[in-house]
């Protein structure tokens, strides 16, 4: 958790200069007065002004009551016209887009993906050995 913390703290000391522009942003497109948000983080209006346009900085606590009340993430509210890396569900892929998947990793990694599926074919294949050996006796 503290980890976390730190780490958010950090890129809102990086981004501090895009973050009031976002909430900005996501505020103004459903037509939210300042108001709403200000009464939202218990700040007088006039200094949620402030953090709209950057001369104020907003807390952690507060940053995440604004993500909450627009249903999005710390991470989307602060790098709002970003491409945020998402997880990948190798699972729902096909059999060729997994091997592209694969492809794209490292030298290291690829030898240990390789050498984990050496080892589950030959436990299959040591597995069905015992098991038709067991079924002959």
């Amino acid at each position: 958790m503290f980890l976390v913390l730190f780490l958010t703290i950090f890129v809102l000391i990086i981004n501090a200069m895009e973050i009031g522009a976002n909430i900005r942003k996501i505020r103004e497109e459903p037509g939210i007065k300042q108001q709403e948000i200000a009464d939202l983080i218990n700040m007088h209006r006039s200094n949620y002004s402030n953090i709209e346009n950057d001369q104020r900085e907003i807390s952690v606590s507060a940053l995440n009551k604004v993500a909450q009340f627009f249903n999005i993430t710390v991470d989307q509210l602060i790098n709002l016209d970003k491409n945020i890396p998402q997880e990948i569900q190798i699972q729902d892929k096909s059999t060729l887009e997994q091997l592209k998947l694969i492809q794209e990793l490292n030298e290291d990694d690829k030898s240990i993906i390789f050498r984990l599926i050496e080892t589950m074919l030959t436990k299959k294949k040591f597995k069905d050995f015992f098991n038709k050996k067991v079924a002959t006796l």
